[in-house]
């Protein structure tokens, strides 16, 4: 997939997951704001309630969107024989969008009202949303082929290499502009790193390295080089920031990596036991939809 193309598929999943909850909130905003005993008596409360018609199927659909999510995911990353379908990350944007849509409409099918076992359900649902979304972020803060796989630190190494051949012979950069780029990737701040302040590293750095790649352009303008070389070794420049962070902080981002999934499956777990125990329960109580 082109990336143009890629830009335009990741801004259709996000528009039709912020209509679909904008959407029903402005649909039963009365409803859902009305107080608990006085629902009965709202005209659409046959509908919207957990076993009315639109509420029920609400209920379905997401049920059904959340355990494909987690399934297709599963068996592309898991069974070899389909590892080869597609590229990895385009499944997991996929996961991703039908494991937010799905408990978005599994909250409006709850009515914003749950308790007993279902409760438990639906906050291990909440964590698992909030873990995915964080989980994400350390996914893509490691180096991954177009294939989904882990680059080695030695790879990365190498192609960090290739980036300042590339400045040397292309672009024939003289060596104050080279000493420049170098400092870089010459930061030591990745090394011993936490999540918690992995973020406020990330944002320092990206003014630190925005006023270096200003006085790296203010050298090429000095020396006359072409506005397309000045851009094209400008974008050279930021994919190297993004590499060499990647690489200074590689073992970091494997480790919250490693621990992260003890905290997302054990909650996506509880979730789906609990969803197929109230699934089964509503089915054995004669509960049904259009079937």
């Amino acid at each position: 997939m082109k990336k143009a193309w890629h830009y335009v598929y990741i801004l259709l999943l996000t528009v039709t997951g912020a209509a679909t909850f904008t959407y029903f909130i402005i649909t039963g905003f009365s409803y859902y704001f009305t107080s608990t005993e006085n629902r009965f008596f709202h005209p659409l409360h046959e509908s919207l309630k957990p076993s009315g018609f639109a509420g029920h199927g609400l209920g379905i659909i997401g049920s059904i969107m959340i355990v494909i999510g987690v399934l297709i995911y599963m068996i592309r990353k898991r069974v070899h024989k389909f590892m080869r379908i597609g590229i990895l990350k385009y499944w997991l944007e996929i996961h991703i969008f039908l494991c937010s849509v799905g408990p978005i409409l599994v909250l409006f099918h709850t009515a914003f009202k749950f308790g007993g076992i279902v409760a438990v359900s639906f906050w291990s649902m909440v964590a698992v949303v909030i873990s995915g979304v964080i989980g994400r972020y350390i996914y893509i803060q490691i180096p991954r082929s177009i294939q989904g796989q882990e680059y080695s630190l030695e790879e990365l190494n190498s192609m960090n290499e290739e980036f300042f051949i590339i400045l040397h012979t292309q672009y024939c950069l003289r060596d104050e502009i080279l000493d420049k780029v170098d400092r870089l990737k010459s930061k030591e701040n990745y090394k011993h790193l936490s999540f918690f302040n992995l973020i406020g590293i990330i944002i320092k750095d990206y003014f630190t390295d925005k006023k270096l790649i200003g006085e790296i352009q203010s050298a090429m303008k000095a020396d006359n080089i072409s506005k397309k070389n000045i851009h094209e070794v400008t974008r050279l420049c930021r994919s190297e920031l993004i590499l060499s962070r990647r690489i200074r902080m590689l073992r970091t981002a494997q480790k919250l990596f490693k621990y992260w999934h003890i905290i997302h499956l054990p909650f996506a777990l509880i979730m789906l036991i609990i969803m197929l125990i109230h699934v089964g329960v509503t089915v054995a109580f004669g509960y049904k939809w259009i079937f």
